[in-house]
């Protein structure tokens, strides 16, 4: 019979925002504990962890003091210094998803590449070290501009329909793809264990906010057959397993009208497209990192129950201090779970929290979020 010491491991969070804050809460009930790493004093993740290191993701001493505090490191965000951790890793310290895999998607160039070189189906694409007119329309229109680096939420991210779109072209190194006009957008939440084990959540479906590119709610499970669902979460395993990756990953897919699966971008953490597991499946994606990265068995994935899940934004022309309206309205609907991040300040679009709505119908649980959408604002008092 296995004996472990408690806590069961000291874990460092590179990542001090709502990630690291999910995380944090299951690790505590895990038994293990967390350090959390991060420029911002009092943390989302800090709140719940109770240890913070303040220090940026690119700062060697920083770095070096969290590894150095805990027995595996692991992150919330991609924009860390993997020079840093790789020869932290080289000292003997352990990280998980490794540095080298974190590096390879950093670049979103490089991470399009391992994907075609595997032979696992993406979008046509082309470098584009120095945009110009010529060049994209070299290309051809429609199509999606991506930089190479420091992109998320919709950052970093420009789709032009045509050459009068130029204008809004990003004047930084980046690669062209050609624009996929997708049926659905999918994405696959893969749990990889350190003996190689893979263990997926149920397909889901994401529906963006037009403009922002920022998702704005999703439906679990998507309503695909099955032999899509099957052929989505074959996928995700092989691409998981291409980049012999440790930890979960989120695996975002386009569908196309015809039927095929294309991957469009992999996230080496937590991700926006398993937040509803914490309610609707059997072990949520945070538990079930933290059991990847530190050995011990996968959790099942069975989902409990049909959900929808929407982020709550700042409001446009808001910043400051939060302020929050509708909450007794919204928390008065049946299924509602209410997650708020425990962030200082508002400002338009930025993510402050989520709700998922459980419901034994899932066009129902659509309906009741749509309706938690509309009544809850989160605006500032120090607005605009």
């Amino acid at each position: 019979m296995d004996v472990f010491p408690l806590p069961l491991a000291r874990i460092g969070i590179i990542g001090g925002g709502q990630l690291g804050r999910m995380m944090a809460k299951a690790a505590k009930r895990l038994g293990c504990t967390c350090v959390v790493l991060d420029p911002t004093p009092g943390s989302p993740a800090s709140q719940v962890a109770g240890h913070q290191i303040i220090g940026d993701y690119h700062d060697p001493a920083k770095l070096r003091e969290l590894a150095e505090l805990c027995d595996v490191t692991t992150f919330d965000i991609e924009d860390i210094d993997t020079e840093t951790l790789l020869q932290l890793e080289r000292e003997g310290h352990r990280f998980h998803p490794s540095p080298k895999v974190l590096a390879l998607i950093q670049d979103k160039l490089t991470q399009k590449q391992a994907l075609a070189d595997a032979g696992i189906s993406t979008a046509p694409f082309v470098a584009m070290p120095e945009p110009s007119p010529e060049a994209f329309a070299e290309f051809g229109y429609p199509l999606v501009q991506k930089a190479r680096r420091g992109g998320y939420d919709g950052r970093g991210v420009s789709i032009m329909k045509s050459a009068e779109d130029y204008r809004a072209h990003l004047p930084v190194p980046s690669l062209l793809e050609r624009f996929v006009p997708a049926a659905k957008e999918l994405a696959v939440v893969v749990a990889r264990g350190l003996d190689g084990e893979c263990r997926c959540y149920p397909v889901v479906e994401m529906c963006f906010r037009p403009g922002e590119n920022v998702l704005e709610m999703l439906l679990a499970p998507a309503d695909v057959s099955q032999a899509t669902a099957d052929a989505a979460i074959e996928l995700a395993v092989r691409t998981v397993e291409m980049l012999d990756g440790v930890g979960i990953f989120g695996v975002e897919m386009f569908l196309t009208e015809s039927g095929e699966l294309l991957v469009n971008e992999v996230a080496p953490r937590t991700h926006n497209s398993g937040h509803h597991t914490i309610e609707a499946n059997v072990t949520d994606q945070f538990e079930q990192h933290l059991r990847a990265v530190v050995g011990l068995p996968l959790g099942i994935t069975d989902q409990l129950s049909p959900a929808a899940m929407i982020n709550l934004l700042g409001a446009p022309g808001h910043r400051g201090r939060p302020t929050i309206k509708g909450l007794n309205e919204a928390l008065a609907i049946p299924g509602v779970c209410l997650h708020l991040y425990g962030k200082a300040a508002t400002s338009p679009y930025r993510k402050m929290g989520h709700v998922t709505v459980l419901d034994p119908d899932i066009e129902s649980a659509k309906r009741k979020a749509k309706r938690v959408r509309d009544l809850i604002e989160i605006s500032g008092e120090d607005h605009p």
